[in-house]
């Protein structure tokens, strides 16, 4: 469960902050937003009155969630990248939403500085894979989750075996080259294909999952498996 060293990986999103969402929105061909509305529909479909969603970079999971559940629970989105987070207030401001609302904290998501059981649902949106330490931060996911409380999981996987040559030549070959015209930045979409290309499939991060003390995991692939949204659940 060996990730990426945490100081290049601040680094590279620090870098691209300015223009992270519209790289998003163009490379993925504005299906992000569907991998999002798929994770707040399974959200919603219980109860939660506090939420925390980890490596929320610019809030777009945060915001999201804001929107699609109910009963006004407080949002806490939490991240290393002080720019990514500078992005994610200026959106807040031009939403015209109240701090309370939705907060935006630095952190780090290995040593979390948040109590025991505090929250009903964990998310956690493309961020997994870049943690050093992999099994470290999802037993603090699990700690700071109240029993019975979820986790979500929305991250790049293995695509299906006849889609793999179609997918790695556009990851590889053509994104990085896209992202450089959007970004100015061709090494952090480098860094996009390397961490896709070496992250479990499917399988393999239930797997994980279920070591760090989660149960019930279930996975709902997305995308021709590019991307897959994992479920799982502390137990009371």
């Amino acid at each position: 469960m060996t990730g990426p060293d945490p100081s290049a990986v601040k680094a590279t999103f620090c870098n691209v902050a300015s223009r992270y969402d519209l790289a998003n929105h163009l490379l993925s061909c504005g299906i992000d937003f569907l991998w999002r509305r798929k994770l707040v529909s399974l959200a919603r479909k219980e109860t939660c009155v506090r939420v925390l969603d980890l490596a929320t970079g610019s809030g777009d999971v945060a915001f999201a969630l804001r929107e699609g559940l109910s009963g006004s629970p407080e949002i806490v989105g939490l991240d290393f990248c002080p720019p990514m987070l500078d992005q994610a207030r200026e959106k807040r401001e031009r939403m015209g939403l109240a701090k309370e609302s939705n907060e935006f904290i630095e952190g780090d998501c290995l040593e979390l500085a948040l109590e025991d059981e505090t929250f009903d649902l964990v998310t956690i949106a493309f961020g997994l894979r870049n943690l050093s330490d992999r099994a470290k931060g999802l037993r603090e996911m699990r700690r700071v989750l109240k029993p019975g409380g979820r986790l979500l999981v929305l991250e790049f996987s293995q695509p299906y075996l006849w889609f793999r040559p179609f997918y790695y030549l556009y990851l590889r070959g053509i994104l990085p080259w896209m992202a450089r015209l959007i970004t100015g930045d061709r090494k952090a979409y480098l860094y996009l294909g390397t961490s896709i290309s070496n992250f479990p499939n499917r399988k393999e991060l239930s797997a994980e999952l279920v070591e760090s003390g989660f149960s019930s995991p279930h996975v709902h692939p997305m995308t021709f498996s590019v991307v897959a949204l994992h479920e799982a659940r502390k137990e009371t």
